[in-house]
């Protein structure tokens, strides 16, 4: 049994789209051709269909090129990549634990558990409604079909984590945070950062922009002030990750990889 780790975008969303594009383009072709109404209120009406007909369909397209790059089994595979790259960062010892926040369908979490078979890992995520198809269900089958017996999956806030300060020897995360809605989304970083023992490492890969995460070079020298030894922002839109024109089309912009050692 191969692992399902699913795609970031999900298809419920992409067919939910092309739905209400047809529509759309349904209800064009009737008050185009019926003779509902006439004059100017009949064309103001179509050419907000048609705008609306016109904006979904360039919307279904983009979400299609974004499951077709995300996709484990597709030629791209980004999602594979991008979660490689960010586990290659953690290097536990017998014994050591390690937490990955947002954990989503067990990806990164199992990841980092097969590069440290010797350490143990614990993957926290809220899964919900907003990403139905992931699940505490999902990731222990992943788990199991990998072969990974040195993980476990609980349910979790990543805005308040039910562990105690300084219990795990590294934290992950991968684009999780720019998804809650939040006025300081640094605040969350730093609650993340907070069960990490001191010469623990963490690799927390998200939408690093100043609009979702303010001034993150004063947030790094925040940190550097507070005792962590090594901070650095990796900009993973260059090549590491993806290019710089695939940050733009997918509106990635401002991916980066926030790594160090506290």
């Amino acid at each position: 049994m191969k692992p399902d780790y699913k795609n970031w975008m999900p298809k419920g969303m992409i067919f939910g789209t092309l739905f209400a594009t047809m529509v759309f383009c349904a209800l064009f072709a009737i008050f185009t051709f019926g003779s509902f109404i006439s004059g100017a209120a009949k064309n103001t009406l179509n050419f907000i269909i048609l705008a609306a007909t016109l904006v979904g369909a360039c919307v279904t397209a983009w979400m299609i090129l974004m499951y077709r790059a995300f996709s484990y089994r597709g030629k791209r595979k980004m999602s594979m990549q991008i979660i490689k790259g960010i586990a290659k960062y953690v290097k536990l010892n017998e014994g050591e634990k390690g937490l990955d926040v947002g954990c989503g369908s067990g990806a990164l979490t199992i990841a980092c558990a097969k590069l440290n078979p010797d350490a143990s890992f614990i993957g926290v995520d809220r899964w919900g409604k907003d990403y139905a198809s992931f699940s505490k269900q999902l990731c222990e089958s992943n788990a199991k079909s990998e072969g990974v017996k040195n993980t476990v999956f609980m349910q979790g806030n990543a805005c308040k984590l039910d562990f105690a300060d300084e219990c795990f020897d590294s934290v992950t995360s991968n684009y999780v945070y720019h998804n809650i809605s939040s006025k300081d989304r640094q605040e969350l970083l730093l609650e993340t950062l907070r069960v990490l023992k001191k010469g623990g490492t963490f690799a927390i890969h998200d939408i690093f922009s100043k609009t979702k995460y303010g001034d993150m070079q004063s947030f790094i020298k925040k940190l550097k002030a507070m005792g962590y030894k090594k901070v650095e922002l990796i900009d993973t839109t260059q090549g590491k990750f993806m290019t710089h024109f695939e940050a733009r089309w997918m509106a990635l912009s401002g991916s980066a990889l926030l790594v160090g050692i506290k």
